[in-house]
């Protein structure tokens, strides 16, 4: 594109894509994985530069992007939107990394080149060599991992045979081994399917520590000062996520909506847009989704507000963020669950948008960033004084 598109015009360009999207749906999932021509249309539009520096040509826009442009798409299609989110997130994740490490993606393959993930850390030993470190692992539910030509991989550090401190490694498709695994019974587009490294020679300038981006400067500060390349890289993490399971929720309640309005029940005749009980099933999940979105959004402009003031980014607001980010995906998910439940037989076949919604949803809310339990607990050890549990908030 010759102008770098702004919040607002990205999301008219998303806006714009839903009925190819919507059209795509079932080939996406039978081919376990984004089809090419959606790819080239995201291309287009420039939605995975989102969050991309603008000194390589990216949008750099506010971080609630995320939200707004992973919920867009997700009322068509959830597997697309959760790829385009998880790629353009490492688009921003990249600009905190040093500069030439960002030279040499960005520089060698071209701005548009897409860099999947994996931060299964546990699932990666690294150690210490001349220079660099050494790499080994499997690890899985790499989405998108397919057209990325780089891929971000967590693992621990591994000191006198015991594991460490965990950091982050960015290594070339030609390092690693993607494992097709991905059967999955929802997001079954999203192609999740394991990374495998024998042992691979990473460079002390493709790796950072989990410390060294969570939150102020950074590595890539010098020559990305904005305050997007300051946020707290997993503490606000969810988003990236959760803005999935909303737009997922607001095309189910809109389905539901549209198709309620003129059906006839089977059995009696009656029209179902009289049913109380279907009313109050709309009412509950349009308010619930109404509430994740503005959980959602509260908490992304709030952490950038943070960011701006370069202002410290306290335990509380890092471990809220977490549980915000969960609890808003389990609100979106109890939406789909009201309006799937209450349309019907009609919503059991395969060709009915509403089972795909439900699964996805469901696929979604099971991420750990996202899981309930995972994130209400940690808020709960750190509102009580005990330290986080985990080593990435």
């Amino acid at each position: 594109m010759s102008a770098v598109p702004d919040l607002a015009e990205m999301k008219r360009r998303a806006e714009a894509l839903l009925p190819r999207l919507r059209e795509r749906a079932v080939e996406t999932e039978t081919l376990r994985r984004i089809p090419d021509a959606t790819l080239a249309d995201l291309h287009a539009a420039g939605l995975f530069r989102m969050l991309q520096p603008r000194r390589v040509g990216g949008s750099e826009a506010h971080y609630r992007a995320l939200v707004d442009i992973g919920a867009i798409v997700g009322r068509a299609c959830g597997s697309t939107a959760w790829v385009l989110t998880n790629l353009a997130s490492h688009h921003w994740m990249l600009g905190m990394w040093p500069q030439p490490a960002q030279d040499e993606i960005w520089g060698g393959d071209g701005p548009d080149v897409l860099i999947g993930s994996a931060f299964a850390f546990p699932a990666g030993r690294a150690s210490r060599v001349a220079g660099g470190w050494r790499l080994k692992g499997r690890w899985p539910f790499s989405s998108g991992i397919d057209p990325s030509r780089w891929t971000m991989i967590g693992a621990l550090v591994e000191e006198n045979g015991a594991a460490a401190e965990p950091r982050v490694f960015v290594v070339p498709r030609g390092d690693y081994t993607i494992i097709d695994n991905w059967h999955a019974a929802g997001l079954a587009g999203t192609g999740s399917k394991d990374v495998a490294i024998t042992d691979a020679f990473v460079p002390d300038h493709r790796s950072v520590t989990v410390g060294a981006i969570a939150g102020g400067p950074s590595p890539g500060s010098a020559i990305n000062p904005g305050a997007l390349y300051r946020l707290p890289t997993f503490s606000v993490f969810p988003f990236i996520l959760s803005g999935v399971a909303l737009g997922i929720a607001q095309g189910a309640v809109a389905e539901f909506a549209n198709s309620m309005r003129a059906r006839a029940a089977t059995y009696t005749g009656k029209r179902v847009a009289e049913l109380a009980t279907l009313q109050l099933r709309l009412a509950e999940a349009a308010a619930l989704t109404d509430a994740a979105e503005k959980t959602m959004l509260g908490d992304c402009a709030e952490a950038t507000t943070l960011a701006e003031a370069a202002a410290d980014f306290p335990a509380e607001a890092r471990a809220r963020w977490r549980r915000d980010g969960a609890y808003a995906t389990r609100m979106c998910v109890e939406a789909v669950d009201l309006v799937f439940t209450g349309a019907g037989g009609n919503a059991l076949y395969l060709t009915h948008p509403l089972q795909r919604a439900w699964r996805d949803v469901h696929a979604a809310g099971a991420h750990v960033v996202v899981n309930w339990d995972a994130a209400g607990t940690l808020y709960g050890r750190v509102a009580l004084g005990l330290p986080a549990d985990v080593p990435a908030l």
